[in-house]
C-alpha cells in the first residue's frame, strides 16, 4: 500500500494524539484541510502547511516550492517563507543537490518567498531524493478560506485543467515508457512543460482577495477525484460533477491514455477546485479569465446523501466515491513499472 495513510488509521492513530489544544489555531489537523491557520491576534492570522515530494524525480526542487505554496494560497494568503528538509541518496549527491537546490531558489524568487530553514542529509536505504516541505503566509482574520465551506447549491469551478502535475511528471520521469509506446516527442516534451503551470496562487488570491469563494482546494494526491472527495467530506456535503465538463489538455489525454492512468485520479497540481455562490461565479469566471486563467464548472455542491462524490462518466455511468482517500495513479504507475523492471 503507498500514498495516504488510509482515512480509518488517521482518525485512529493521527488525529486524537495532536498534544495539548492551542485556542488560537482556528483550523488544525482534519480531512481534506489544506493548511493550519493560528490566530495572532492582531486582526491577521498565520497560515502553515507541511507537505512532501515522493512521487516525482526531476524537477524536485520546483515543485516543493510550488507545491506546498499552493496549498498556503487556497487559504487566501501569500506564501512568504519555505522551509525543507532534503533527504538524498549516497549515489551522485552532490549533482543531486545542485540541482534541486537551482530549482529551489529559481521557483522561491518566482513565488517571491525565501527560504528560511531547513535540513539536509544524504541517506541510506533510498534510491532518489525525497523532499519534505513547509511554507506559511499571513492574510486577515476575515479573509481566509477554508476547505470545510462549501454550500448546498454552489457552482464547483476548476482551472486550467486536470492532471496537470501528473502530466509533467509522466513526461519526464517516464518520457522512455511513453516513447516505446509510440508517443510523438513533441507531446512529451510539451508535457513535460506543464510544470512551469504547477502554481495556482495568482488565482486562488484572486478568488479570496474578491470574496468569491466559499471553499477552495488544491486536488494533489489522487486528482481531481481525490481533491473533490476531500472537500465533499470536509464540508459535510455531496458533489456532483460531470467528466464532460471538466477541462483537460490534450497531452494529458494523450499520455495517460498510453499508460493506462485514469487522468481523474492523477495527481493535478496546478488546477484549482473551488465552489461558487450562484450569485458570484459569472463574477468569478470573468476575473480569472481577464487574467488568463481559464475556469470551467464543473458540477454542483449537494446536501449529502450518503456519498462524498457522484460524477457522470464520458460512457453515461455514474461513478460513486464514498472514500475521502484513495491511491493516485502517480504511485500505482511507479508500482507497476518496478514490478515490470522485476519481471
Amino acid at each position: 500500500m503507498i500514498g495516504k495513510l488510509p482515512l480509518n488509521f488517521m482518525l485512529k492513530y493521527v488525529y486524537p494524539r495532536i498534544g495539548h489544544i492551542d485556542p488560537s489555531v482556528i483550523v488544525g489537523p482534519s480531512v481534506g484541510e489544506d493548511a493550519a491557520i493560528i490566530d495572532l491576534g492582531d486582526g491577521r492570522v498565520l497560515v502553515v502547511h507541511n507537505d512532501a515530494i515522493t512521487g516525482a524525480v526531476k524537477s524536485l526542487g520546483w515543485l516543493a516550492v510550488h507545491i506546498v505554496s499552493n496549498d498556503i494560497a487556497v487559504r487566501g494568503a501569500r506564501p512568504r517563507w519555505f522551509l525543507m528538509s532534503l533527504f538524498l541518496p549516497e549515489e551522485d549527491f552532490e549533482s543531486a543537490v545542485d540541482e534541486i537546490m537551482g530549482q529551489v531558489d529559481r521557483a522561491a524568487k518566482e513565488l517571491g518567498l525565501m527560504v528560511i530553514g531547513g535540513h539536509t542529509e544524504i541517506t541510506s536505504g533510498i534510491d532518489r531524493p525525497i523532499i519534505g516541505t513547509t511554507a506559511l503566509g499571513l492574510t486577515r482574520r476575515d479573509g481566509y478560506v477554508t476547505t470545510s465551506g462549501a454550500r448546498i447549491g454552489d457552482y464547483i469551478i476548476v482551472t486550467k485543467g486536470v492532471g496537470i502535475e501528473g502530466t509533467a511528471i509522466i513526461c519526464t520521469d517516464f518520457a522512455d515508457h511513453l516513447r516505446k509506446r509510440g508517443i510523438d516527442e513533441s507531446i512529451i516534451s510539451c508535457g513535460a512543460r506543464f510544470l512551469d503551470m504547477v502554481s495556482v496562487v495568482n488565482e486562488a488570491i484572486l478568488l479570496a482577495e474578491n470574496g468569491l469563494a466559499t471553499a477552495m482546494h488544491d486536488p494533489t494526491e489522487a486528482g481531481l477525484l481525490g481533491g473533490l472527495a476531500e472537500l465533499a467530506y470536509a464540508s459535510k456535503k455531496t458533489i456532483e460533477a460531470y467528466e464532460d465538463s471538466i477541462p483537460m489538455f490534450k497531452e494529458t489525454a494523450i499520455v495517460t491514455s498510453a499508460l493506462n492512468v485514469d487522468p481523474l485520479r492523477l495527481i493535478s497540481s496546478g488546477a484549482l477546485v473551488a465552489t461558487i455562490p450562484p450569485d458570484k461565479v459569472s463574477r468569478a469566471l470573468k476575473i480569472l479569465g481577464d487574467e488568463g486563467v481559464e475556469a470551467r464548472i464543473i458540477g454542483r455542491v449537494r446536501e449529502f446523501n450518503g456519498n462524498l462524490v457522484e460524477i457522470r462518466r464520458l460512457d453515461g455511468r455514474i461513478e460513486v466515491i464514498r472514500e475521502a482517500y484513495f491511491p493516485d495513479e502517480i504511485f500505482r504507475l511507479w508500482e507497476r513499472v518496478r514490478l515490470e523492471e522485476i519481471q
